[in-house]
């Protein structure tokens, strides 16, 4: 993650409530965690003024030809359609999400990070993946396809062989991190450390790590938060922020 003072660092306005999720990793249309996450925008969501999606909405997205998952897409929509702002993050799994998604879903797309302003207070947004340094072997596979070269031609194969690159990364994935030590799949304390003092924010929300929690701490003096989302895996996860307080909230399955 680039924290230098010329970072591309967006400025969003956030409403009093606002809902935040990451990871659902939906997969099969249908299953479960899809009927969930719908029961989720037309309950809790619809609710909301604005619903924030910090990346891997999707656990696979191989670009916007993708045809899958058409009744999330249109439930996007008619969230959007009744007044509530949507907007998204690419993740780890679905970093190939793009305008014409975002067109057809009724969602903004941000850059990652971004800051955006709750009550007049700035937080940090992000997906996470980019705080997670010690996993150098992640971190030079993310430089590499987030470079706009290696996903024009990415998206120039057939969506067929697209489809079975990502199945076969995915794979790879789940290998390597089955047998490296469970500490580097989390933030790099010093990488969360520099984000809050390069930024000036005193408060951050992610995903990623897919380790729910909300957490203090204190950086040049000054008092700071980290609040973790947690993963759609076994059940739902969001944060309600309303009126400047925030709460972690579990939706069993």
């Amino acid at each position: 993650m680039r924290t230098e003072a010329s970072a591309p660092i967006e400025e969003a306005f956030g409403p009093r409530h606002c809902l935040f999720v990451s990871d659902v990793h939906l997969e099969a249309p249908g299953g479960a965690a899809e009927q969930q996450f719908l029961r989720f925008l037309r309950t809790e969501a619809v609710r909301a003024e604005t619903l924030y999606i910090l990346g891997d909405l999707f656990e696979s997205w191989v670009g916007d030809d993708d045809p899958g998952h058409p009744e999330v897409i249109g439930a996007l929509a008619e969230l959007s359609g009744h007044g509530v702002a949507c907007f998204l993050l690419q993740g780890n799994r679905d970093f190939l999400l793009g305008e014409s998604f975002c067109a057809r879903a009724g969602c903004r797309l941000l850059p990652d990070p971004v800051i955006a302003q709750f009550g007049g207070e700035p937080v940090l947004l992000t997906h996470g993946d980019a705080l997670c340094t010690d996993d150098r072997a992640y971190q030079e596979l993310r430089t590499t396809v987030r470079a706009p070269g290696w996903q024009r031609r990415f998206l120039t194969l057939p969506l067929a062989t697209r489809e079975l690159l990502a199945n076969e990364a995915r794979a790879g994935s789940k290998s390597h991190t089955a047998r490296s030590p469970p500490r580097i799949m989390d933030v790099n304390p010093g990488a969360v450390d520099a984000v809050f003092r390069a930024t000036q924010v005193r408060r951050m929300i992610h995903g990623h790590t897919h380790r729910p929690a909300i957490h203090d701490a204190l950086v040049g003096g000054q008092a700071v938060q980290r609040i973790v989302l947690g993963a759609w895996y076994e059940q739902g996860w969001f944060l309600r922020c309303q009126d400047g307080l925030y709460a972690l909230c579990e939706l069993p399955r």
